[in-house]
């Protein structure tokens, strides 16, 4: 079996020493020089049974699984030798795998509702000796970016610190209830109610966001993830977002499209949508009328996403391939009814989708694409921005940058126009030529 790399071509930990993720290990770390890089590990808590919202860690946000969005930024951040994901659920180790995590499977005894985060993360150092550094990344904190986990390992290992954990700044009264003989009442914590200060006048309250906190080995092996030579990192408000119940999510999601990481490439706006017509526009079925003519239905909240589209300047060309023909009779009706331009049969998807882009002297970064097999599997890789239905092939869900909530047919190209829209108002914000 191949040995896996991190994007920054280094092995992790257990695979230095021929041992798979999953394997135990009970040899003890050997000694390093003063000379030899210590080994930091990026460890992401994600377990399968949150009460809150079922499965949270994988859910979607934006199209990308909650958890998605912090491996991300700890793989581009390319300052961990190896970054992992503790879970004791399949499908969450299903999710970390496609988008670049090692998997640690946490035991049966850290994995109940009363288990600590510390107890989680000194099962990991147990199994994997060979770290030193740890960060445990909230799966819950979809604003982080590189810089923050850049700048805190920098605290670590330039400046020696034993723990670096990550704040913001709050300006926020607080008050207590009071209990007295039978009675409430109300009573200050951190103002005096005669002299309220103005806020430029008030430096604010440090508080814990969550996002990360480092910690050496030797820390964590005494019980503690904050102790010893410790310091804060603050983080600015707008990046430090906490989704902990349903009702944060749609508030989340517009701030994940104006503060998320996206990826190392900035966004850039689409100027074509290529989508295939069966399997995408349509369920794939093809109907066959009593006088022989063939039928297929489409949803017209999709053709609403391609008037949205072309309003915004953004060309919609339909496709079928040679393996799910489409007559073209039946084509031309399409073509009139959507206003689109309509590609058959096509052989080579990849060759032919580069021509067409090609002659309208764009880019693959300029295209969005969506498809639903392996015959899109290529496009969907290259493709500035690309999608699959909910009901797509499993190869071509792992190679799509976003995976619709909707089936085929029934809205999922309306919901891909809507992301496309989105995202080109994020990349106009950003400054990007149009």
């Amino acid at each position: 079996m191949p040995r896996r790399k991190l994007k920054n071509g280094k092995r992790p930990p257990s695979e230095v020493n021929d041992r798979s993720p999953r394997e135990e290990s009970s040899s003890v770390s050997t000694k390093r020089t003063k000379d030899e890089k210590r080994h930091t590990a990026a460890v992401i808590l994600a377990r399968g049974g949150s009460k809150g919202i079922p499965l949270k860690n994988i859910k979607e946000l934006l199209g990308v699984p909650l958890i998605a969005w912090v491996i991300r930024v700890a793989v581009d951040a390319g300052v961990f030798d190896s970054v992992w994901v503790s879970t004791d659920h399949d499908d969450i180790e299903k999710v970390a795998k496609k988008w670049g995590a090692l998997v640690h499977r946490r035991s049966a005894e850290v994995s109940k509702d009363s288990s600590s985060s510390l107890e989680t993360i000194q099962e990991f150092i147990t199994k994997h000796p060979d770290v030193d550094i740890i960060c445990n990344i909230q799966a819950t904190s979809p604003c982080l970016q590189p810089k923050h986990l850049q700048d805190a390992l920098e605290l670590m290992t330039n400046q020696g610190f034993e723990s670096v954990f990550s704040v913001v700044r709050r300006h926020q009264f607080r008050w207590k209830e009071v209990k007295n003989k039978g009675e409430v009442c109300t009573k200050p914590e951190n103002l005096n109610p005669a002299r309220r200060p103005r806020r430029q006048d008030w430096g604010g309250e440090l508080c814990e966001n969550g996002s990360f906190y480092f910690a050496t080995r030797d820390l964590i092996s005494k019980n503690l993830l904050q102790g010893g030579k410790m310091v804060y990192y603050e983080m600015d408000p707008e990046y430090s977002v906490d989704i902990d119940v349903d009702i944060d999510w749609p508030v989340a999601e517009q701030r994940v499209l104006r503060y998320g990481y996206f990826g190392k490439q900035k966004p850039e706006v689409v100027k074509l949508l290529l989508c295939n017509v069966m399997g995408c526009l349509t369920d794939g079925r093809i109907l066959i009328s009593a006088n022989g003519e063939d039928q297929v239905f489409y949803n017209v909240r999709d053709q609403a996403g391609f008037n949205m589209l072309k309003k915004e300047e953004v060309e919609v060309i339909l496709i079928s391939s040679k393996d799910y023909p489409i007559p073209k009779a039946l084509a031309d009706k399409l073509s009139e009814r959507l206003g689109c331009l309509v590609e058959l049969g096509m052989v080579s998807k990849e060759q032919e989708v580069a021509e067409l882009i090609a002659k309208r002297n764009l880019k693959w970064k300029d295209v969005a694409y969506i498809g639903n097999d392996e015959a899109d599997v290529k496009c969907l890789e290259r493709a500035g921005l690309s999608a699959v239905p909910k009901d797509a092939s499993e190869r071509a869900s792992i190679a799509a940058k976003y995976t619709c909530c909707n089936k085929a047919g029934c809205g999922a190209v309306m919901e891909f126009a809507q992301h496309i829209l989105l995202l080109n108002t994020k990349a106009k914000s950003q400054g990007q030529d149009i």
